[in-house]
């Protein structure tokens, strides 16, 4: 009865292969030179200590598609202290994982030592919690190990730059080919050992156009809540794949076709639901993985900030509807209640926070076209970053078209043609109030409108 326990929340030891197919020059279609020569590097010194390394996982699966991956992963047969010796800068990281950062000036390479399945480790219990996730996975093993305890057959392929040779243990170049992913061994018992790779299915089927095998995704809806015991900065990061994916839209859909975005994102909960923020937030996307098809470059704080910005309006909305405050303080409640909410659920690192904020604080600016306050708006030190996010809004019908195209003509203006372009100051100028005063005020009649003449007050005042 124990044993039947323990092979069900453990899952079996998947058999091992007698050894793998190897694909010789010729027979695949990965070139050196598309590696880059830092990865080429470690490969190469590892080898002459007399150790077996080779690139491995997403990069080899990528390059064999054609793609350009840009961090390369090694395995190899030295432990962490040795592969650290071998090499002037380097240096041990992680507990879960111990692996070998190797740095050759800007770029850092990833080494790892072969892996054997956690079901060959004495102490079993102590490598996983109750429902079967690992929490240490420091078994080290051969290479056949190595490949049978990844996740998908795909990502189990390994490159031997020095030969030119694919090693392939699990049939992994077949279900490239194929365009499937599989999961290797058990599927239920995987996905307890690490929920991260239900999410890790949607993505890389989404972003590189896979189906899933069916053996593979239909433990996912059953399996979906053990979600809830993964740490939440391990979520953030995985969700930070997700949407910086350059496929983030087909992410999203894939997430929901399979029950999975239930509470991991819960912003997107309660944003797809609504018409007006779908479009919006689905419009931010789009323009994301864009960029990312360009090559250009992504903040994920503009990112996180658009997504968030339906949540931040609605609640600033709440906050004016029951009349305790003026609208730029609302804005500031608003914006740290949906923060708040958010950390609950992924750990969205506070550096975020300025970015976001400042951001969210400026679109109001925007509609204020008269006086000083326009050259004082492009005078602020991120305001092609607000200008963006306002442009966004205006492409999605969130706000006026006809004032994102004043902008876009103001910022490229002359000082003598920026002055024709300023409006006529209708706003009646206001005493100067005592700040304990402050809030006492009848409310504007249109709340954008006041939210920017007290943004620019506070501006004025510093």
């Amino acid at each position: 009865m124990i044993k039947k326990f323990i092979s069900r929340v453990f899952g079996k030891k998947p058999v091992k292969p007698q050894g793998p197919r190897i694909f010789r020059a010729g027979e695949h279609a990965i070139r050196s030179v598309d590696i880059s020569n830092s990865a080429l590097r470690v490969c190469e010194g590892l080898q002459k200590e007399g150790f077996a390394a080779f690139v491995v996982g997403g990069a080899v699966r990528d390059l064999l598609l054609g793609r350009h991956p840009k961090d390369f992963d090694i395995a190899t047969s030295a432990t962490p202290e040795q592969v650290k010796s071998a090499f002037r800068r380097a240096r041990i990281i992680g507990r879960r994982f111990r692996l070998v950062h190797v740095m050759f000036g800007a770029e850092t390479v990833e080494v790892s030592t072969f892996r054997a399945h956690h079901a060959d480790a004495e102490d079993r219990e102590g490598r996983a919690d109750e429902h079967g996730r690992l929490l240490r996975d420091n078994v080290f093993g051969s290479q056949v190990d190595d490949a049978i305890r990844r996740d998908f057959t795909v990502n189990a392929l390994f490159y031997d730059p020095e030969r030119d040779e694919v090693w392939d243990y699990l049939h992994g170049m077949a279900d490239l080919k194929a365009k499937k992913l599989v999961m290797i061994g058990d599927a239920a018992a995987r996905y307890r050992e690490d929920p991260v790779r239900m999410l890790r299915a949607a993505r890389l089927a989404a972003k590189l156009g896979f189906i899933i095998d069916p053996k593979t995704e239909s433990p996912i809806a059953r399996l979906a809540p053990l979600l809830d015991n993964v740490p939440a900065a391990r979520l953030f990061d995985e969700i930070l794949k997700l949407l910086l994916s350059g496929h983030s839209v087909e992410c999203i859909e894939k997430l929901r076709a399979l029950g999975l975005h239930r509470g991991l994102l819960p912003v997107l909960d309660h944003v797809m639901e609504d018409a007006a923020s779908k479009r919006f937030v689905l419009h931010a996307l789009k323009a994301t993985d864009e960029r990312v098809a360009q090559d250009k470059g992504v903040s994920p704080a503009f990112l996180l900030a658009a997504i968030q910005w339906p949540l931040v309006v609605r609640r600033w909305r709440e906050l004016e509807a029951q009349g305790k405050y003026r609208e730029l303080p609302a804005l500031h409640l608003a914006m740290d209640d949906v923060l708040d909410d958010q950390r609950d659920v992924l750990a969205v690192p506070r550096r975020f926070d300025a970015v976001m904020k400042e951001l969210w604080l400026a679109q109001p600016r925007f509609l204020q076209r008269s006086g000083g306050r326009p050259n004082r708006m492009l005078a602020q030190p991120h305001f092609r970053a607000c200008y963006d996010f306002f442009a966004l809004r205006a492409e999605a019908g969130d706000a006026p078209q006809e004032v994102a195209y004043w902008w876009t003509r103001f910022q490229d203006a002359t000082e003598d043609e920026r002055e024709k372009m300023l409006l006529p100051d209708d706003q009646p100028k206001k005493k100067r109030r005592r700040r304990s005063k402050r809030g006492t005020g009848k409310p504007h009649e249109n709340a954008a409108q006041g939210a920017a003449n007290d943004a620019d007050s506070a501006h004025d005042n510093e």
